[in-house]
């Protein structure tokens, strides 16, 4: 299922397209750069490529690859948030290439995981875990529809900023 955004990128429209394992290869370096920054993730920043491929490949539900001309340009995953009475809430983790960033990479795949989510019956996402110091994705989730509804204080460890607020965003799907 390869889904043209009709977003422009700055060599071609972007695609994006359910992850194979052959695509970690061009996956690991953009985790890599992400994670081992420590700026957004809480991974540690010491995560191994075995690691990485079981994080992002082997324990969601489904994971995507955004690309422009065949070049993978970001990543994300989709999986649900809590077993049970939780199930009908999902949770996405999303990574541009450094390289790609400004390009609507984020917006696009966050607009798709959206319609991939009601499509496989969630009627929530949420985002559990997002350092308020990664101000342009908090803004870029509250533009594309998601509420703050809890700030966990100096919950996470940034490597420049010390300690700073993760916060919990939420977005109704249903309706």
């Amino acid at each position: 299922m390869s889904v043209k955004t009709g977003m422009s990128a700055k060599n071609g429209n972007l695609q994006i397209r359910p992850a194979s394992t052959d695509d970690f290869a061009a996956i690991w370096p953009i985790f890599h750069e992400v994670v081992s920054a420590g700026e957004t993730y809480a991974y540690d920043r010491a995560t191994d490529r075995e690691q990485a491929f079981r994080l992002w490949m082997e324990t969601p539900r489904e994971t995507f690859v955004c690309e422009a001309d065949g070049e993978i340009l970001g990543t994300y995953y989709l999986k649900t948030n809590q077993a049970g009475p939780g199930a009908h809430v999902c949770n996405c983790g999303y990574m541009v290439s450094s390289a790609a960033r400004g390009r609507g990479v984020a917006s696009a795949m966050c607009d798709h995981s959206q319609q991939r989510a009601k499509a496989l019956g969630y009627k929530a996402m949420q985002f559990n875990f997002v350092a308020s110091s990664n101000e342009g994705a908090v803004r870029l989730w509250q533009k594309l529809g998601f509420d703050i509804v809890g700030r966990l204080p100096r919950a996470f460890d940034h490597p420049a900023r010390g300690l700073v607020d993760a916060l919990v965003m939420y977005k109704w799907l249903a309706d």
